[in-house]
Formats: C-alpha cells, sequence, structure tokens
C-alpha cells in the first residue's frame, strides 16, 4: 500500500521528482515525454 510505505499521491498529469518522472494513464503520455525530455536537456547542460 502506498500510503502505508510513505508514498503520497499527486493526481497531476506528470510528478518529478529528481530523476524520477511519473504518469498517472496513458493520456498523460505527451507530458510526460515533454518532461523526460526536459530532464535530459538538464542533465546535459551539466
Amino acid at each position: 500500500d502506498l500510503k502505508n510505505a510513505g508514498g503520497q499521491y499527486l493526481d497531476k498529469e506528470v510528478v518529478v521528482d529528481g530523476n524520477l518522472v511519473t504518469s498517472r494513464i496513458p493520456d498523460d503520455l505527451p507530458a510526460f515525454c515533454r518532461s523526460i525530455l526536459e530532464l535530459i536537456e538538464t542533465y546535459k547542460k551539466e
């Protein structure tokens, strides 16, 4: 169970936590892909 493990559910298209990117449903895929690309660009600059 997510709550018992200390997790928190956020009802958002995409949630980014450090280098972890998650989404809710397949309809969120465009936003998920954008976030992945933004994260890659961020790491390329470092």
